[in-house]
């Protein structure tokens, strides 16, 4: 609502006098004089900007989101081109992926594809979490971003029975 500063009523008192109360935001006249009609219009004013304020929330809000998502779009755009422009395919002759969140070197003759079930080698995590021995992983990705010493992965896991 637009500042509207304090009024004055200024409607006539039954001396003839100019009514001196304060009125203020979308009243016409006071409480004492105000007609019906004048009410109705200090409502009908109040609503409209009621609705008009809502309505101009919920578009800058959408505004908003339409903007987020555009920018979470752009943002996942740009890391896949850095992704593939820094990762590499093969390590000292090895073929190296990615199983879960960590990279892994592969030397074995047949290369791996994503959705291959490995054996990995044992650390001290797995060794507290799955016991001592190798574990079983997914093959998530080939390549890696990763720039260190990469693990050997043991072998090909056996195949659980599902179809393969």
């Amino acid at each position: 609502m637009t500042y509207q500063p304090d009024r004055i009523c200024g409607r006539p008192t039954r001396s003839g006098n100019p009514c001196k109360n304060r009125i203020s935001g979308s009243d016409v006249a006071c409480g004492t004089h105000a007609t019906e009609q004048d009410k109705a219009v200090a409502e009908a004013h109040r609503r409209g900007w009621s609705e008009g304020y809502e309505a101009g929330c919920e578009s800058g809000a959408s505004s908003s989101k339409s903007h987020i998502a555009y920018l979470e779009m752009r943002v996942k755009e740009l890391e896949g081109q850095l992704d593939s422009a820094r990762r590499v395919y093969e390590v000292d002759g090895c073929q190296v992926v990615q199983v879960g969140k960590y990279s892994y070197r592969w030397c074995g003759c047949d290369p791996l594809e994503v959705g291959d079930r490995v054996l990995l080698p044992e650390n001290w995590v797995s060794k507290l979490k799955d016991g001592p021995g190798s574990t079983v992983g997914v093959v998530t990705k080939l390549g890696t971003t990763y720039r260190g010493a990469l693990s050997d992965i043991v072998g090909r896991a056996p195949a659980t029975g599902e179809n393969d």
